[in-house]
This record gives structure tokens, sequence and C-alpha cells, in this order.
């Protein structure tokens, strides 16, 4: 395979123990530059975790770890979340370390929180230039694991558009999911950060406790 040539096969191996050790099971929130905020919902991951763990009985670290988006260390999760509200830059070695991670197994989560879309859709095409982001089917095993969806929660309004799910194939693997105009990640947080409803919340946290389902498992 010519990918595992442009990255170390210490790298490769690394990904690959993290990612087939249950008993070492870890997620991480993606730091990136362009001045975003990439620390926004700071209650969302964990409580994801906490869901998880109790709900479909993973065993994930109860603290997420954060990880920049140049740096070797993102190979050790086989998901990593990202969000924010603004905009998004990839430099060159992180263009490269996101696409090796991606093609060589890693996933990524990424959470419209109102106003990132344009610059993700813009860093995505520098990562894989040759692909774009694809509407995802509800036929798709993503939306079919433990919790089975018809349609992606609505967690805001934003400008009132349908909740969307979009993708990148990387070999017909899905190597990335975005959730659009969605925002699931708010729908993680505490209560009384954003008050959902406990329905709404559920909603978001089961399709989560998917993505991570699917990831694990692909």
């Amino acid at each position: 395979m010519v990918f595992i040539t442009k990255i170390t096969v210490y790298k490769f191996l690394l990904f690959l123990f993290f990612s087939c050790a249950i008993s070492a099971q870890e997620v991480a929130i993606l730091k990136y530059d362009g001045g975003g905020d990439w620390y926004a919902n700071p209650t969302a991951v964990p409580n994801l975790i906490e869901f998880c763990n109790t709900t479909i009985k993973t065993t994930i670290t109860k603290t997420p770890k954060t990880v920049a988006s140049n740096s070797n260390d993102i190979f050790n999760y086989p998901i990593v979340f990202m969000t924010g509200h603004g905009n998004v830059f990839f430099s060159e070695d992180a263009i490269e370390n996101i696409r090796d991670y991606l093609m060589a197994g890693g996933f990524l989560h990424v959470s419209d929180n109102y106003g990132i879309d344009r610059y993700i859709r813009r860093e995505m095409k520098k990562v894989f230039p040759e692909l774009s982001f694809q509407e995802i089917p509800y036929s798709h095993a993503i939306y079919k694991q433990t919790y089975t969806f018809t349609k992606l929660p609505k967690i805001h309004e934003h400008d009132g558009k349908p909740a969307q799910g979009f993708g990148i194939f990387y070999k017909g693997r899905l190597v990335c999911f975005y959730d659009y105009e969605s925002d699931l990640s708010d729908g993680w947080e505490d209560q009384e950060a954003h008050n959902n409803s406990k329905e709404v919340r559920e909603k978001a946290l089961k399709m989560g406790a998917n993505i991570i389902e699917y990831a694990f498992k692909n």
C-alpha cells in the first residue's frame, strides 16, 4: 500500500494498536489553527463518552485528550472530534498529517456549530483534493448501529435548513462524518448550557454513540 511509505511504520503500528485494543480506548478533540474556537462545547465529548460507556458498554477514558492537527499523537486515537463557529486553517504539515491519519484507518467527526461550514469544506478539500463531501444516505451503517436513525437529529435551528450528514469516503470507507445544520455537539453538552430538552439531548447522544461505535468497528 502506497500510503504506508508516506507515514512511518511506527505511526501505523501505533494507530493499529490503539484502534484494536479495547482496554485502551481513547478519543480526542482536534485543536486547529485559523482562529476558530476549536475548544467550543467543553462538556460535549465528556458527556458523550459517559453516555457510550453506560449504554453501549465502551470503555473509553472519561476525559478526552486534545491533539493538534499537525501532531503525530493523532495516530493514538481511533476517532477525533472537531467543532467550532469560525475559521479553520490546516498548515501543510496538518494537511499531510490528517490525510495520513484518515488513510491509515482514522476517523474524523466534524460538528457544525454554526459558522464552520465554508471553512471546513475548504480545508478538507486540501486534505483530499480528489474527494468531496457527499450526503450520506440513511441506509448507511453509521445510522444503523445500536440506534437506528431515519433522519439526523436537528438540535438547533441555525438557518432553518434541514439537518444533513455529509461524508468523505476514501476507497469506499467513510473517513469523515460531518453533521451540518444539526449541531450534534451542542446536544451533547450539559442541559443548562443550551437548555435543550431531555428528548433532544438523548437523540443527539444516541447519534453520537452511533458515530463512535461505527468508528471503532471500521
